[in-house]
Parts: C-alpha cells; structure tokens; sequence
C-alpha cells in the first residue's frame, strides 16, 4: 500500500523540477532580450548624437549598415534560447553595447578625418563585427560540451605557437612602425596573437588541471610560505621564456605581459599557491629590466612614460607625442565632457585604436569613461562567477583565463593612456577598431555563454539523474 507514495512523490519533484528549470531558461533569456533591446538602441542612438554633433544632421547611410550586427546580436540571443537556454543573460548585452559604442567612436573619427566608403574604419569595424558575431554563433552551435576543449590542450598549444610565429615570418609577416605582431595576405592585415591568447587559455586550463597535485602541495616552506621544488619551475620558466621571446622578435611589450599574466593567474587559481605569483612578479620584473637596457624599443616606452613631458622626448621620431596629446584630450573633456561629435580627439594619433580610450573620455568625460569601465568590470566579474561555480576544475580554470585576459587587456591599455604604466599598444576589447581582436573577443563571449550554460546545467543534471 505504500509503494506507490514514493513513486508519485519521485514524480511529482521530477515535474517540478523541470517547471523550475523552464521559469528560469525564460527568465534569463527574456531579461537579456530586454537588455539586448537597450544595448542596441543605446549604440545607434550615440551614432546619432555623433552624426548631429559633428555635422548638424543624421545622415541615413551609417544606420542601415549598423543594422546587420545588430541583427546578428539578435540572432546569437535567438541562438541561446535552442542551444544555451541557461547561459549568463549580462555577457552579450554588455558586449553588444562595447562594441556598438565602439563603431559610434570610430565613425566620429572619421567624419573628422574626411574617410567616406571602404576607406572609412567604422565601415571596416562593422564588417567585422559581423564576421565575429557569425563566429561566435558557430561557435555556440560547434562547442556543445566545453569538456571536449580539454582533450585538445596540446593541440591548442601547438596553435598557439603557430600564430605567435606567423608574424615574423617571411612573406606573410607584416613589419609595423613600432611591434611584429600582423600578418598579411592579400589585401587582409590580421593580429594572430589576438586568436593566440584563447588557444593558451585552453592549453594553461588543460595543463594545470592535471598537473595541479605536483604544484599545489610539494615544496618548502620559507616564512610561512610553500615555494615549489626546483623540478616543477619549469612551466613558469617555459612561459617566461615565450613572453621575452614575444618582447624580443615582435618587440610587443603589452602582449608579453598578456599572456605571462594570463598564466600566473590561472596557475595561482589551480594552485592557490601565492608563492607562484612572487616567483612570477618577480621574473617578470626581471625580464623587463633587462628588456629595458637591451632592447631600444622597449627603453624608448619607457622614456616616454617616465620622461612623457620633456621637450626633447615630445618632439623626437617616436617619442612621447601620441602620449601627451591623449592626457591633453582626458584632461579637456573633464567631468561630463565635451559631448559627442563636439571635441577634437582627431588630434591624437591613431585615436580610432590605440587611442579609442581617450577619445571617449574627451567626448564622454571621466563619467562616461567611469561607465565603460563598470560595464568592462561587470562583464569580468561574471566570468568570474561562471569560473567560481563551475563544477569541473577545468571549466573554473578556462572561465577564469577567459574574464581575467580580457580585465588584464583593459587594464594594460586603460594604464598606458593614463600614464599609469608604459604605453603597449593592445587594443582595448570591443572597443578599438581591428577585426582581430573583435573577433577574439567574440569567441571569449561564445565559450563564457557554453561554460555558463553548462554550469547551471549541472545540479539540475543531478536532480534529474536522482529521480531517475
């Protein structure tokens, strides 16, 4: 008689277990519509104050093209609710939002600068935002387990090596005024690096989740802290090693620490081993002293940071010029700005990348800038989250890398325009014109959607494998 109660009770929990499930898949997905909704209408309404600013009028040729990413925005969101209905509904919205505020910046600039066409960057920076939304969406609908990524890391190695070569190599390699770091082919400029610093992510995450015992609990403790043996320094060695090397043949300083910070932090994650980030700190402060009395490019950052207003700095081939007038953009567009469309930021050297930061902060104020940077600290903050309540340690470790690269990429060129750290000359995510790092970026938003996805996924997976 009383068999059948558990039964009808295992059912009755199974129903409403997948009632909870399906309140919560419509819940997150409806809010990041709605967020999606304001991102995009945010973005085109700046190009329309940037139209009516620089010129007087909205002209009906920038909308329309702006209209396809936006679209495809639309499209990924779609592309969630079939294949990741559980994903975080804060990550696209806040890119979309970058990204448009972005084309908005650059499309100022050339209204400034007289470029109309294909010449124009923010057609360029539209066209690639729309390759990079298409790659994220396949992405989405390859990558359907982020487990898989872990039985490649040695192959996303060898990736990654790949492309950190491709530059200085010749026929392919295309030599700028001041690092190594893009390749050629045909009328197409690309950053490979940019793409490099996923496959280590993959390749560090994968690593570390199985070598985590050896550098986790082995070694000595020196006043209250566990340093490791000798034998087990040579991953960080191996990584200081390719982060000079990344110095000396691409004479890429900011790109360096990129990656030597993206491996210190994901080691200190697996490990928890604060002795790891010493030991690291340390060779990498090491390797830039020398770097700085070896290398003329590297000594040359430095004099401009240090020296930025000394006449002889400002006015010399390479010197402090670009700097300088980028304070001087900061410092004119004060609290609230100059408004959109209305400042000078044309002045500044390659303002529409490098530079994107203080052309929106001369435009937009320190309370413009202050937003952009809540929403880039937002954005890190949930892939955080995603890694802090992933369940598999090669999950927490990929959306940890993942956040933290592109929070370390912000800082890195949020430092360098301030004077804050030597000038490196990344570009700032989302924001900066170049379609190699729109479309990592892309990519980093599609695996933080999979990894969130498949996290609140899990305990519902146990539940159901209960009643089962």
């Amino acid at each position: 008689m009383g068999s059948p109660a558990p039964a009808g009770g295992r059912v009755s929990t199974f129903t409403g277990t997948i009632r909870i499930r399906l309140r919560t898949r419509a819940r997150l997905r409806n809010l990041e519509l709605w967020l999606i909704v304001v991102a995009l209408g945010l973005a085109a309404s700046a190009i329309a104050l940037v139209e009516l600013g620089a010129i007087g009028e909205v002209q009906p040729d920038m909308l329309p093209l702006v209209a396809i990413p936006a679209a495809l925005v639309l499209l990924l969101h779609v592309v969630e609710r079939v294949v990741a209905r559980e994903a975080d509904p804060f990550v696209v919205p806040i890119a979309a939002f970058l990204n448009g505020l972005g084309i908005a910046m650059i499309h100022r600039l050339d209204i400034a600068e007289g470029h109309t066409g294909w010449a124009a960057f923010a057609v360029r920076q539209v066209a690639w935002t729309s390759i990079a939304l298409a790659l994220a969406i396949a992405g989405l609908l390859i990558v359907r387990n982020h487990r898989v990524l872990q039985r490649y890391r040695y192959i996303a190695m060898f990736v990654a090596l790949v492309l950190l070569l491709l530059p200085v190599l010749p026929g392919i390699g295309d030599t700028g005024a001041n690092a190594d770091v893009w390749i050629r082919v045909g009328v197409f400029s690309f950053q490979p690096g940019e793409l490099a610093k996923i496959a280590l992510a993959v390749f560090f995450a994968g690593y570390l989740v199985t070598a985590r015992d050896s550098l986790s609990f082995v070694g000595r403790r020196i006043l209250g802290i566990r340093f490791p043996r000798a034998r087990d320094l040579g991953p960080i060695l191996v990584v200081w090693v390719l982060s000079m090397g990344v110095i000396v043949l691409q004479r890429d300083l900011g790109t360096a620490l990129l990656y030597f910070g993206l491996f210190l932090v994901m080691l200190y994650v697996a490990t928890g081993r604060a002795s790891w980030v010493l030991i690291g700190l340390a060779l990498f402060a090491a390797g830039g002293w020398l770097a700085s009395r070896l290398l003329p490019y590297v000594q040359g950052r430095f004099h401009n940071w240090l020296d930025a207003f000394n006449p002889e700095v400002y006015d010399r081939d390479g010197g402090s010029y670009q700097l300088v007038q980028g304070l001087f953009g900061l410092a004119d567009g004060g609290l609230v700005g100059t408004g959109l469309g209305r400042g000078r930021p044309d002045i500044v050297p390659l303002a529409e990348s490098d530079y994107i930061i203080a052309s929106l902060g001369e435009e937009l104020g320190l309370i413009g800038l202050f937003a952009i940077l809540a929403l880039y600290l937002v954005f890190v903050a949930r892939g955080f989250r995603i890694g802090v309540a992933g369940q598999d340690d090669f999950g927490r470790l990929l959306a940890v890398g993942l956040s933290f690269v592109v929070g370390l990429q912000v800082f890195i060129v949020v430092g360098g325009v301030t004077r804050l750290i030597p000038l490196t000359g990344l570009t700032t995510p989302f924001l900066a014109a170049g379609g190699s790092s729109l479309v990592a970026n892309w990519i980093i938003v599609a695996l933080l959607l999979r990894l969130s996805d498949s996290v609140r996924q899990q305990p519902h997976a146990v539940v159901e494998g209960g009643a089962a």
